[in-house]
């Protein structure tokens, strides 16, 4: 956990860093949309957009892990219970120990 909140601040060190550098304000124009921000925002939102992107496009793979994982659960809980069975009818069938009564 110290070790992820060091990598954080050293992440927020070099984005404070980069916004200090370059404090520049450019145009971004998208369709007939236009607008001024600085060259920060622009990158910070790129960054976003893809790890979204990113994350979207890993959606499909978990929940079909997710559903893979309830089938091989079910099944472990099936062959637990067979196994279950299995040991109470052999030692029904297995032969009692008879000792010698003196």
């Amino acid at each position: 956990m110290k070790s992820v909140l060091i990598v954080l601040v050293a992440l927020l060190a070099l984005v404070a860093t980069f916004a200090v550098q370059n404090p520049g304000v450019i145009v971004v124009r998208f369709l007939t949309f236009s607008g001024y921000t600085s060259l920060l925002v622009v990158i910070v939102a790129s960054f976003a957009a893809g790890v979204l992107g990113g994350w979207l496009a890993g959606l499909p793979g978990f929940f079909r892990r997710r559903s893979e994982a309830g089938v091989a659960a079910r099944r472990i809980r099936e062959l637990e219970a067979e196994v279950g069975d299995l040991k109470k009818a052999a030692a029904a069938k297995a032969p009692s120990p008879q000792g010698k009564t003196p």
